[in-house]
């Protein structure tokens, strides 16, 4: 499968995105395989953590073949040519940076910039985006997921980042949102990986149950 298959495949299965906001090289295993043995199929390691290429070159080696490894926070192109040379295969952006977007895809990884705005999220569409992230989620609600969506290509995948609870997920989804970004709900520096993966089960538990 492409890499866009794979990740639209993992995110049909469990639609969340694992953001490890400050991992360091030396924890990425211990913490990809908590989140993995929690459900979580995608990592996002933001390149505002400490050696963050490093860490998604261990991520991707250890489980790349059953996982979708990619870096947060990219902010411009040359930084989606590093991902891609450290074996990630998605680019995330708290923007929607038109040249990143088209970089991303051109290189056959997944695209997934921020947006907020419907001109926002036509203009990343059109460069080439895979899939939107609604950011700051905190400032919006799912009344504006809902009429974004309503507008937006059908199937378009809008994902809601941005102070995420298992308590808060439910009213996103009957918007129609298709998944999640976990920040600090998931992952802070420090945390262990027994830690990580209790929070990660609590947000799987909480999607399972409706």
């Amino acid at each position: 499968m492409t890499a866009l298959e794979t990740f639209r495949a993992h995110l049909a299965a469990v639609p969340l995105v694992a953001i490890v906001r400050g991992i360091e090289p030396h924890e990425a295993e211990a913490v990809g395989a908590a989140l993995i043995e929690a459900g979580v199929r995608i990592i996002e390691v933001p390149l505002n953590s400490p050696r963050p290429f490093d860490s998604i070159a261990i991520l991707a080696k250890a489980f790349g073949a059953r996982a979708t490894i990619g870096a947060g926070t990219v902010l411009n192109v040359a930084d989606a040519g590093r991902v891609a040379d450290a074996g990630g295969v998605l680019v995330v952006s708290p923007n929607a940076c038109l040249p990143v977007i088209a970089a991303t895809a051109a290189a056959g990884m997944v695209s997934a910039p921020g947006i907020f705005t419907p001109t926002e999220a036509f203009a990343a569409l059109d460069a080439g985006a895979h899939a939107l992230k609604l950011f700051p989620a905190e400032a919006a609600t799912p009344v504006v997921a809902k009429a974004l969506l309503a507008v937006l290509p059908k199937g378009t995948d809008l994902l809601i980042v941005g102070g995420v609870s298992p308590e808060t997920m439910a009213p996103w989804v009957a918007a129609g949102a298709r998944g999640f970004g976990l920040g600090s709900g998931v992952f802070k520096p420090g945390m262990s990986a027994a830690d990580v993966r209790a929070k990660a089960r609590a947000y799987v538990a909480a999607l399972a149950s409706g």
